[in-house]
């Protein structure tokens, strides 16, 4: 029986993810002709360490950095660690509040009820909201959006669809939530924003963790195994060390969140082809 640790996750060659992925983004924008790249930055561990990858990648005068709180729900100091980081890579930034255009969405939405009954919908419009500020700039500039969320996020659907979601490139969805931080460290994120709980921040009091029940540790262990091991799904929890209910609830969250992770679905080809025929038809009887 194969046995996997949290330790086998996380001790990789950050030094060579460094490589890999700073010539991954200088390829990928030199191919765009775009001029750089945008980054909706938190004061969270993930997008942090997506500003100070692109710096190191491609250098502070090619990287923007945008932080978009809801002052509502976002603490002051997100905010200021956000700041704080941007000045200290060297990187050009903004903060835009995002309040009233959040606090309009729901005066115009006739089915709006309260931010507790709506907190979801209302959290997720957050995102599409920093979404779109995050494209004004991308189109004004001629930059790329850099997307901030990491793999273990990505498989168990735990982003917005056309929020976080809504990015040109996504260099951390090469990494577990667990590997992240180890690289965070390696890139020299600041220690304090490191440490912190994983918050998303959609709405008041926001925890990742608590709201899906899970550590990312167990997280990480389950999808690894599933995916890069690819142990049989009964032999999971002995490989791992850990319940048959977290293996079953992660892979249900990976399976149940498959179509945000695929392409724009569209009908089938024997409907085009019905269509097709129809049009062929009028052609040759007009």
């Amino acid at each position: 029986m194969v046995r996997l640790s949290l330790e086998h996750i996380v001790n990789i060659d950050y030094t060579l993810v460094e490589k890999l992925l700073t010539n991954f983004l200088r390829e990928y924008l030199a191919k765009s002709s775009a001029k750089g790249f945008v980054v909706g930055v938190s004061g969270g561990l993930d997008s942090s360490t997506a500003l100070a990858l692109a710096v190191r990648s491609v250098g502070p005068e090619k990287v923007l950095a945008l932080i978009m709180p809801d002052t509502e729900v976002t603490p002051n100091e997100d905010i200021l660690d956000a700041i704080e980081l941007a000045k200290e890579l060297k990187v050009k930034y903004h903060v835009i509040e995002i309040n009233e255009i959040v606090k309009t969405f729901k005066r115009l939405i006739p089915i709006y009820r309260d931010d507790e009954e709506d907190r979801v919908p209302l959290g997720n419009l957050r995102a599409r909201v920093r979404m779109c500020i995050l494209y004004y700039y991308a189109n004004k500039l001629n930059y790329l959006v850099l997307g901030t969320s990491d793999r273990s996020e990505y498989l168990i659907g735990y982003f917005t669809k056309y929020g976080d979601g809504g990015v040109d490139v996504a260099p951390l969805l090469i990494l577990y939530k667990t590997q992240v931080r180890e690289f965070a460290k390696h890139l020299g994120v600041p220690r304090k924003i490191i440490a912190k709980p994983s918050a998303p921040r959609l709405w008041r009091n926001h925890l990742a963790e608590k709201e899906l029940g899970l550590r990312y540790e167990e997280i990480d262990l389950v999808l690894s195994a599933y995916l890069d091991l690819e142990i049989p799904e009964e032999d999971i929890p002995e490989a791992i060390g850990l319940s048959q209910e977290v293996v079953e609830k992660v892979l249900k969250m990976y399976k149940a969140s498959m179509h945000k992770r695929q392409p724009l679905s569209i009908p089938i080809q024997s409907i085009l082809d019905s269509i097709k025929v129809l049009v062929i038809k009028n052609v040759n009887t007009k």
